[in-house]
């Protein structure tokens, strides 16, 4: 079929992107990667300063490793915990710039839709003999890409959930977005006048909000009229502390011990169960209303505002598909009763591949985060097992396609609880 001589698209050029790339380069199988950013890596260069908590040897695919020792590539040390930038510049431009992957990369790429050529996603007949069409606009302009298959990691990073409670924007959000930051800021780098000696509120119960308040405790140190509050939605605190010491990846634990020991230094005030309801701004700064715990309250005069509340998916650019989700978490059906933190508050999710990443869209995949909608938890190393699955199944290797090629380390705690939980 003329389809056949037809590239496959990747959408996203963050870690499970390039290592579709790389598993696609081995197996032959013509590729083009549409990156939003100035370089690969780039949503990860947002957060640069922060250290992952898995060690180097869980977050380098092994068929890019082996691409990259096809060059003069230094290998890091496995054992050693990157950050962001260390990921970036260690691995991921390295990678992007081997010979079998560079000329493929379309930086500055803006994929605004995904579709069957001439059809939309109502019609039916010779929908699969049709090759989808990606529309991007690159440097301004649009452009049009037939290619034969689609793996969609593109992530969930420039979604942010709002603080607001029931997943909309709070009244007042919008309007006071300069007061707000949703992501983590480097407090203690170029972001310090931002925020030292000022009455800063945390919004977000999982690590993201602990790397930050954890900063914002070392700023505090040098200048003390900083003042710490901390909103989440959590029931039981104690639930963000995690294994603590019986956790497999060290650093994980290590954030519960130390969040605890915050918490219970009273240097820290912390609010939960709270619901945000309505943001105000007065001379004073700006007020935060909302249920505490099923009472109305007000916290007050707050400066800036920091948020941690996780995020979501982009469904626009896959209207035209035919796509099977779960309704609550907006992930691939197959994985929600996997990840659901209603249920589930296991640090690792049971390995899975091309098969459950499967949609009534042939040939169209969802990998990476984005496959886990708005699940809080993902390591890298879960999406270079889902791509190696799937570029195996798309090259008509379904004996490679069906195995089981992972192992990831236990969190330390593990139970089906109907309570809240962060995991990794």
């Amino acid at each position: 079929m003329q389809n056949n001589k037809l590239p496959v698209a990747i959408i996203g050029g963050g870690p499970v992107g390039l290592a579709a790339a790389a598993h696609l380069t081995k197996r032959k199988i013509p590729f083009i990667l549409f990156e939003l950013g100035q370089s690969v890596g780039q949503n990860i260069l947002s957060w640069k300063h922060i250290s992952v908590f898995s060690p180097w040897k869980y977050n380098i695919d092994k068929v890019a490793e082996k691409l990259l020792l096809e060059t003069n590539w230094q290998a890091p040390n496995k054992e050693a915990l990157p950050t962001g930038k260390e990921l970036v510049e260690l691995y991921f431009n390295p990678l992007s710039q081997h010979p079998s992957i560079k000329p493929f990369i379309h930086l500055n790429s803006k994929v605004v839709s995904i579709g069957r050529k001439g059809l939309d996603k109502m019609k039916t007949a010779s929908r699969e003999s049709k090759p989808f069409v990606i529309t991007a606009i690159e440097n301004d302009q649009t452009k049009y890409y037939e290619v034969k298959a689609v793996i969609d990691s593109s992530g969930t990073w420039n979604q942010p959930n709002p603080i607001g409670s029931g997943g909309v924007a709070a009244e007042g959000e919008r309007e006071l977005k300069n007061h707000i930051y949703y992501g983590i800021p480097n407090v203690k780098g170029e972001n310090l006048n931002r925020y030292k000696n000022k009455n800063i509120l945390v919004v977000g119960g999982g690590h993201s909000a602990v790397n930050v308040l954890l900063d914002l405790a070392e700023i505090q140190k040098d200048y003390p009229q900083t003042q710490l509050n901390w909103v989440l939605r959590k029931k039981d605190i104690s639930a963000i502390y995690g294994g603590k010491e019986v956790d497999a990846l060290e650093a994980r634990g290590a954030l519960g011990i130390h969040i605890e020991e915050l918490v219970n230094s009273k240097k820290l005030n912390a609010f939960t169960p709270f619901h945000i309801l309505k943001l105000s701004k007065n001379e004073n700064g700006v007020q935060i209303e909302g249920e505490l715990d099923g009472k109305y309250e007000t916290i007050p005069n707050i400066d800036e505002i920091i948020s941690n509340t996780g995020s979501r998916p982009d469904l626009d650019i896959i209207r035209e598909i035919r796509i099977d989700l779960d309704a609550a978490l907006e992930s691939v059906f197959d994985l929600a009763e996997l990840i659901d933190p209603n249920v589930h508050s296991c640090g690792t999710v049971r390995p899975h591949g091309e098969q459950e990443l499967r949609h009534p869209e042939k040939d169209f995949y969802i990998v990476g985060s984005k496959s886990y909608g708005r699940a809080p938890t993902f390591l890298m190393a879960t999406g270079y097992e889902q791509v190696r699955s799937v570029v195996a199944y798309l090259a008509g290797d379904y004996e490679a396609a069906k195995r089981v090629e992972l192992e990831l380390p236990e969190t330390g705690v593990c139970s089906t609880a109907t309570m809240e939980a962060s995991c990794c």
